[in-house]
């Protein structure tokens, strides 16, 4: 097995964790989390990709083991953490890499490309989602109620996401063998989101989630300008962003391999990972790099 480090960064002034394997000469992955977890999601990816690839996967602030400041401290948007990444990425001497998104990863994933295009080589995208046609109405009618009318009434309807029920659920809806997922995901995620503050830091960003879809037709004209390689493989389950969403990005990327996996939920890797091993590998192996512009 390749091994896994563990490391911190500071970046303006905060800590940032970040898990590092491979041959620090070899082309670069950028593995981005998701809510409410924590670059531990890709604890059995990493040592995977890393016989062939430099493989980093930071913890965003107030996930994780990096810092979690004060919302006073620190402004929690996804323009923020973009910043923040892509500053990690800097002081590492990453300028070229794939991205490998989830959830959250996202939207911080599109920023960094819509401000460095020439930058991303290829994408992944798990439950990643960039398109209207991911949204579960039912799911995320609290959290777009509280977008409109942000307030005590809303707010508590966005803190339910925040109960050990509602993350234990995230991980295993959809899935068609439930006891194949660790009680350690739920349990861990649950004890980092409860950290004394730590509910406005999520809030927050429940709220900033706003601004992701009025950026969506950007990142489409940067999907048709770029033509990058992208690879959906996504829990068929999935509840939280539909496997709708993944089937849209072949409406901007038609060379764009999408793999929907039967039995597999929100976080794929859990109970589906040599699926998901299987075709990144063969797909970064594959799929042409662009031009750096």
């Amino acid at each position: 097995m390749v091994p896994v480090h563990h490391r911190t960064a500071t970046v303006r002034g905060h800590r940032v964790f970040y898990r590092e394997a491979g041959d620090p000469a070899a082309p670069a992955v950028v593995l981005l989390h998701g809510f409410p977890t924590s670059s531990r999601m890709f604890r059995g990816l990493i040592p995977a990709l890393a016989r062939r690839y430099r493989v980093i996967a930071p913890d965003m602030l107030g996930f994780g083991h990096s810092d979690a400041p004060d919302v006073e401290e620190f402004d929690y948007t996804f323009d923020a953490l973009a910043e923040v990444t892509g500053e990690l990425l800097g002081a590492l001497g990453v300028d070229r890499y794939a991205l490998y998104v989830q959830d959250y990863g996202a939207p911080v994933g599109w920023r960094l490309a819509l401000r460095h295009p020439g930058a991303v080589r290829a994408i992944i995208t798990q439950s990643g989602n960039a398109y209207e046609d991911g949204f579960d109405p039912g799911f995320w009618a609290p959290i777009r109620e509280f977008w409109a009318a942000p307030g005590p009434s809303t707010e508590a309807g966005v803190r339910g996401a925040l109960a050990l029920d509602a993350i234990r659920w995230q991980y295993l809806h959809g899935v068609a063998e439930p006891d194949l997922v660790d009680p350690d995901t739920w349990t861990l995620d649950h004890a980092g989101v409860s950290r004394p503050g730590n509910d406005r830091v999520q809030v927050r960003l429940m709220r900033d989630y706003a601004t992701n879809p009025p950026l969506y037709p950007a990142v489409h004209e940067y999907f048709r300008t770029s033509r990058v390689p992208l690879l959906a493989v996504w829990g068929a389950g999935d509840e939280i962003f539909l496997p709708a969403g993944a089937l849209a990005f072949a409406r901007d990327l038609p060379d764009a391999r999408i793999r929907l996996v039967a039995g597999g939920g929100h976080f794929l890797l859990e109970t589906h990972l040599d699926v998901v091993v299987d075709e990144v590998v063969d797909f970064l192996a594959t799929a042409p790099a662009p031009a750096p512009s």
